[in-house]
């Protein structure tokens, strides 16, 4: 792992994802593996994400921790199933409580994928909304928080100040999964709409609110709509970034997915050899859509021929 050439240890400081939070989902074997593994070995702090093969994913994180000194850890392993949206919003909040810092790396090596039959083109958009959308939302509650007290006094809430920097709270209706900090500052994921999740951060507020706290409603910002899907070809990567240089990079020696920064909408998609597709940065969904309508043709042009 984070060794030199003579086998010596390399100072965390001097490696270029120094203190970079990732999370790798799928990361229990396979590709997933490797790619938390290459992160780890350039200084991140990895979050290893798996569905079911627990014992695998705590070789991995065990593998990771093993090769550093120190006694913090620098990879956790973590449950959850990305076709839940609410477990994908957990992890996220776990990764930010757990290591004090947003994730700064998402790699997808899990997702849905569309098991019906179907091509993407024809894909309707009932079934892209199950398998593209998570909304991730932030609000300010524009108070002081004693997030002890909110832990013993709500249900459905959790809060460990060893691990997290702030309570874990979940609700049902709409099911989703709020991190709420000291400051005031409350981050909602897990709703599959904006008005889900505006609904949402106001439950949780008003939670708040009968707790005795003198919670307001400041500034809700959808922040971001992550989603994944698979065209379900392999796609020429090396062809795609020779072409589409401009918006293209692709450094298969130090990420295996090429990430592509489309101008309109303002998206970055994280593509890679197998057909996967991440999609970040959107605002609103109908931007995950046009991005997806935008890149498909292009991908079809690059599609890799099978022997």
């Amino acid at each position: 792992m984070a060794t030199s050439t003579s086998g010596n240890p390399i100072p965390n400081s001097s490696l270029p994802l120094h203190d970079r939070v990732a999370i790798v989902t799928g990361a229990s074997r396979g590709i997933g593996r490797a790619i938390a593994l290459h992160l780890a070995s350039l200084g991140a702090k990895l979050v290893i994400n798996y569905t079911s093969n627990k014992v695998q994913a705590d070789l991995v994180t065990a593998e990771i921790n093993s090769s550093f000194l120190g006694n913090t850890p620098l990879a956790l392993t973590v449950q959850a199933d990305v076709s839940d949206p609410s477990q994908v919003k957990s992890l996220f909040d776990i990764a930010e409580q757990f290591f004090n810092s947003q994730p700064y790396i998402s790699v997808n090596s899990a997702g849905v994928s569309n098991d019906k039959g179907i091509s993407v083109a024809d894909t309707p958009v009932e079934e892209f909304d199950r398998i593209l959308r998570n909304i991730v939302s932030t609000v300010n509650l524009d108070c002081k928080l004693d997030l002890k007290q909110i832990a013993l006094q709500a249900r459905n809430a959790e809060y460990n100040p060893k691990r997290f920097a702030a309570v874990i709270m979940r609700i049902r209706e709409p099911k989703t999964t709020a991190l709420i900090f000291a400051s005031g500052k409350m981050v909602c994921t897990g709703a599959k709409s904006e008005q889900q999740s505006k609904l949402a951060a106001r439950k949780y507020a008003r939670i708040i609110q009968k707790l005795g706290f003198p919670a307001k409603f400041k500034d809700f910002k959808i922040q971001n709509i992550v989603g994944s899907c698979d065209v379900k070809f392999p796609i020429r990567l090396e062809g795609l970034a020779y072409s589409h240089g401009a918006f293209s990079s692709y450094e298969p020696e130090l990420f295996p997915g090429l990430i592509y920064r489309m101008k309109q909408p303002k998206i970055v998609l994280l593509i890679f050899v197998s057909g996967k597709i991440v999609i970040t940065g959107a605002k609103v969904r109908d931007e995950t859509y046009t991005a997806f309508e935008n890149i498909y043709p292009v991908l079809t042009e690059f599609r890799k021929n099978q022997q």
